[in-house]
C-alpha cells in the first residue's frame, strides 16, 4: 500500500489541479475576479483539501478495492473492466458533439457522461458475468486442467464435513486457492445449529475442518461472499458459481458430481482420489489380516486393511477376533470402492 505522506502528495497534487479548473471556471463565469487569481485560490484550496482528506478519501476506498478484488473470481474482474472500457468508448463517441457546446456545458457534459457510461458497463457486464465467462474459453469450462494445476477449486459442504481435504492440502497436492462460498458456509452454521444431535455434530466438525484449512495449510482459503442465484438450492448454485470461475468443484456427494459433469463443470471427487490411492493387491498376493466380524454370506469373516479397504475372507467366520494369513483369490471393484475376496492359507 502506498505511504501516507506519498498519498498526500498526490492528492495535493490532483485536488490542486482540479480547484485550479474550478476556480478559474467560477472567476470567469461570476466575473468577480480575474480567472488566474481565482485558479490560484481554487488551486491553494484544493491542494489544502488533498493533504488533509487523500488519506481517508484514497486509502480507505483503496483498501475496500484490494480486498473485493482478493476474494473476487477471475471472470468478474474480466467482465468489470470489459464493461468499463465499453461504456467508455460509448461515451467518447457522445462526447464528440456535447464537446462542441460553449461554456461549461461542453467540459462537464463530457465528464459526466464519461463516469455515467462506465460505471453502467462495469454494472451490465458484471450482471452478465457467465455470459462472458461463456465467451471466454481461458475462463470457461475448457480451461480446467490448467485450474487443476495451479487455480481456484470450490469447496462443497460434504468435502468440508468430510475432512480429508485437509489431509489432502497439507500434502501440497493442490496448489491453488480454495474458494469458500458464502451459502456453503450458511449451510454448515445451519447444519451445526441442527436440533438432530447427529446432524449438529457434523456441522460442527465442517466448521473445525475450514479452520484447521486456514490455520494449519499453506493454501490460502477465501469466503466468497456471492450468492446471486436466488432461488436455487446450494448445489445448483454451487454448480453455477464454478461455471463462472471455471473452477472444478471438490466434493464426495455422487448426485453433483454427475450434475456437475453434465453441465460441464469438472469435478474432484475425494472419494474417487481415495479409491485410487489405496494399496494395489493382485490374485495370489498373500496378507496376514485381522478377522473383526462375520460376513454377508455363510461362512464369510470380513477384515480390513489400514486404508479401510474391505476384505472377505472365505470360510473365515471361525476366525472372527483372530489374525490369519489368508491368499487373494480376485478383486472387485465397485462404486462403493475396492473389494477383496481371499481364502485363508493352508485350509
Amino acid at each position: 500500500m502506498v505511504s501516507h505522506p506519498n498519498v498526500r502528495l498526490l492528492g495535493a497534487v490532483a485536488l490542486g489541479g482540479a480547484g485550479w479548473g474550478v476556480g478559474t471556471l467560477a472567476a470567469t463565469f461570476w466575473d468577480a475576479a480575474p480567472p488566474s487569481l481565482g485558479g490560484l485560490a481554487g488551486a491553494g484550496v484544493g491542494a489544502l483539501l488533498g493533504i488533509l482528506a487523500s488519506p481517508l478519501l484514497l486509502l480507505a476506498p483503496g483498501r475496500a478495492l484490494l480486498h473485493g478484488l482478493q476474494g473476487a473470481p477471475p471472470s468478474r474482474i474480466v467482465a468489470a473492466i470489459i464493461g468499463l472500457i465499453l461504456g467508455l468508448v460509448v461515451a467518447a463517441l457522445l462526447s464528440v458533439p456535447l464537446g462542441d457546446i460553449p461554456g461549461w456545458p461542453g467540459t462537464w457534459l463530457p465528464l459526466a457522461l464519461s463516469l455515467l457510461l462506465g460505471a453502467a458497463g462495469v454494472l451490465l457486464l458484471v450482471s452478465h458475468e457467465e455470459d462472458v465467462a461463456a465467451l471466454a474459453p481461458r475462463l470457461g469450462s475448457h480451461s480446467m486442467a490448467r485450474v487443476r494445476g495451479g487455480g481456484q477449486v470450490v469447496l462443497d459442504t460434504s468435502a468440508i464435513i468430510d475432512g480429508r481435504i485437509a489431509d489432502i492440502s497439507q500434502t501440497g497436492f493442490l496448489g491453488g486457492a480454495l474458494i469458500v462460498p458464502r451459502f456453503v458456509l450458511d449451510e454448515l452454521r445451519h447444519i451445526a445449529d441442527s436440533s438432530d444431535s447427529t446432524r449438529r455434530n457434523r456441522g460442527r466438525r465442517g466448521l473445525e475442518i475450514l479452520n484447521r484449512l486456514q490455520k494449519e495449510t499453506d493454501i490460502p482459503v477465501h469466503v466468497l461472499d456471492v450468492d446471486r442465484w436466488n432461488g436455487m438450492e446450494v448445489d445448483a448454485k454451487l454448480v453455477m458459481l464454478a461455471k463462472s470461475l471455471g473452477a472444478p468443484i471438490v466434493t464426495t456427494d455422487y448426485t453433483l458430481n454427475r450434475v456437475a459433469e453434465l453441465q460441464g463443470v469438472a469435478v474432484l471427487n475425494v472419494n474417487e482420489l481415495a479409491n485410487a490411492v489405496k494399496s494395489l493387491v493382485i490374485p495370489g498376493e498373500e496378507l496376514q489380516v485381522r478377522v473383526i466380524q462375520e460376513g454377508k454370506e455363510q461362512g464369510q469373516g470380513v477384515a480390513f486393511l489400514d486404508d479401510g479397504t474391505m476384505i472377505v475372507v472365505e470360510n473365515g467366520r471361525r476366525y472372527v477376533g483372530s489374525t490369519v494369513d489368508v491368499a487373494v483369490t480376485r478383486v472387485l471393484q465397485t462404486a462403493a470402492g475396492r473389494l477383496i475376496f481371499t481364502q485363508v492359507k493352508g485350509r
